[in-house]
């Protein structure tokens, strides 16, 4: 897919280049991201570098992994980085995708990680023709799932044994967000169970 980018009232979402590595590996530098997330510990200023020079573009040309570095609109100042990973089922009949996140330790607790998810994920439901965002993290991570629940994510449970990190198999919590849970229909119909119960 060409990479395109997205705008919202205080941010612009577009894809991470080289010029933005410096600013990457900064941001990673807070013990939380690697903890939490799947970023590499130590994070050294090459795993910057082939984050944002090769892996993010690789994933645009290859639809298999569509990231986007968030900005503040009025300074260009980097507030995390998000995308939809997991793209397999996106082209296949399930139209599926995960949204994954991460956000600078100066930038939290300011909204903007939920209203650039906001807009990615209303992006995956009109122009990707998505039918289920799905969104988990390692059980625990209370700022992650705050973030999910704003965006609008029902939470679905805890996943055992679904997150592997450092040698050690963790829990998940999961959430999805369907088509339905912004009043949007979907190209397939959805039939919940029990059956009757609206979707």
């Amino acid at each position: 897919m060409e990479p395109i980018t997205l705008t919202t009232d205080r941010l612009c979402l577009r894809p991470l280049g080289p010029g933005d590595a410096d600013a990457v590996y900064e941001a990673c530098q807070d013990p939380d991201i690697p903890r939490w997330t799947t970023v590499p510990s130590p994070y050294t200023r090459e795993n910057a570098a082939d984050f944002t020079g090769r892996i993010c573009p690789e994933g645009w040309r290859d639809d298999t992994l569509y990231n986007f570095g968030v900005f503040t609109r009025e300074e260009d100042r980097l507030v995390g980085s998000m995308g939809l990973v997991r793209l397999g089922a996106l082209h296949g009949p399930e139209r599926q995708a995960e949204l994954g996140y991460w956000t600078a330790k100066e930038q939290r607790g300011k909204g903007f990680t939920a209203e650039a998810g906001r807009a990615v994920c209303a992006w995956a439901f009109d122009s990707l023709g998505v039918e289920r965002v799905e969104w988990y993290a390692e059980a625990g991570n209370e700022g992650s799932r705050a973030v999910a629940l704003k965006i609008g994510f029902v939470m679905e449970g805890t996943v055992r044994s679904k997150i592997a990190q450092t040698g050690t198999r963790r829990d998940a919590w999961s959430g999805s967000l369907l088509p339905s849970d912004w009043g949007l229909s979907g190209a397939a119909a959805y039939l919940p169970y029990p059956p009757g119960v609206p979707g």
